[in-house]
């Protein structure tokens, strides 16, 4: 399994990016996939997930209604779309993926099996 993220960049408050995360061996039926994000000095931040079979996705709350989450199976390609961007939104995001997670350990960073190398998002005006 093979993870990279890409698509992250410098942006204005209020404005939006859209994530890349291009994956190999994860078969959307058997892998759970997700995003999260980590500030300098703070730990890893669960952001977003989708179970596999394209279950309805989950999302920390902060983000709820401004990031969106999705994954196009046909090109092995995990998304995250990011409106309304804040200062606090500023973090390295990676993209991680796993066969065995369960619905309660989304959250926790350690039960995830693949990372990304992770992409540097700034919202800075």
């Amino acid at each position: 399994v093979q993870l990279q993220a890409s698509g992250g960049g410098l942006v204005q408050p209020r404005g939006s990016l859209r994530l890349t995360c291009a994956t190999s061996g994860v078969t959307p039926d058997h892998y759970a996939t997700g995003w999260f994000r980590q500030a300098p000095g703070k730990e890893r931040e669960f952001v977003a997930a989708i179970k596999w079979g394209n279950s309805n996705p989950f999302y920390e709350d902060s983000v709820k209604g401004r990031f969106t989450i999705s994954r196009d199976n046909a090109k092995s390609t995990l998304y995250l779309q990011m409106n309304s961007l804040q200062p606090e939104d500023t973090a390295v995001y990676y993209c991680t993926a796993s066969r065995t997670i369960i619905l309660s350990s989304l959250r926790v960073p350690s039960s995830w099996n693949y990372w990304g190398q992770g992409t540097q998002v700034t919202v800075s005006s």
